[in-house]
Order: C-alpha cells, then structure tokens, then sequence
C-alpha cells in the first residue's frame, strides 16, 4: 500500500504558518529537515510541510495563478468535544471560521476554517454523531 508521506504548503512566511498548526494540533517538529526554506512536523501516520516560495525553484515549480481552493487539509480529532475545542483554539490563534462545527450528511462532525493565510482546512471527527 502507497502512504502520504507529507503534504506541504507553500507560504511567504513558514515560521508564522508552522507556528499556526504546531501550536493548534501540538504537532513535533521534524528537526532534522529545517532550513530556510522548509519546515516540517508529523502528523499521525503522514507528515505537513511548510515551504518557502523560494522552493519553487528548487522543486521546478511553478506558483499557481487565480482564485480559488486547490487543497483542502482534514486533521482528525478523537471526538466531537475535540472539534469544537480546536475549532475556538484555531480563531483564537488567527484562523477564520468558515462554518461552525456541524454533523455531516454522512454522520461525521467537522468544521471548515481558513488558516492566516487563507488555507482552506477542517478538523473533524469520523465516529459517529448524535
């Protein structure tokens, strides 16, 4: 079976985006990877990278032109008690809610949120909801 090692977004400024989700999901550091283009945290099974736009370049990249979400990050919680907990914490340190947590169609609990930079991301919990 083929993993998802890392997701990476791409941002004018790693410190202040990877301080964003490390300090809301209390996610550890990947030392080991840092520079001045790169910061890198696990995630459960998977790994979120932060890179410079400066990595671009370095990956033969070119910055998406236009409006609109290309990616959409979902980070589980354990509960629903957890979803709403994080959703506050996530405003608190600078996100902006997109919608509150709500009970899906599909009987999951999540809700949507935009990080500082404008990233589309959900928190969510996968059990099922009363």
């Amino acid at each position: 079976m083929i993993a998802l090692a890392y997701t990476n977004i791409f941002t004018a400024d790693i410190n202040r985006l990877a301080d964003f989700y490390s300090e809301l999901f209390g996610l550890e550091e990947l030392l080991e990877s840092r520079s001045p283009l790169f910061r890198g945290f696990t995630a459960g099974g998977s790994a979120i990278g932060f890179s410079a736009p400066e990595a671009y370049d370095l990956l033969g990249l070119k910055p998406q032109e236009g409006s609109g979400d290309r990616v959409l990050q979902t980070f589980d919680a354990p509960d629903a008690d957890t979803v709403s907990a994080l959703t506050d914490k996530a405003v608190l340190l600078g996100a902006t809610l997109v919608k509150e947590p709500f009970k899906t169609y599909y009987g999951w609990f999540q809700s949507v949120l935009r990080d500082p930079d404008g990233n589309a991301f959900r928190i969510n919990f996968r059990g099922q909801f009363a």
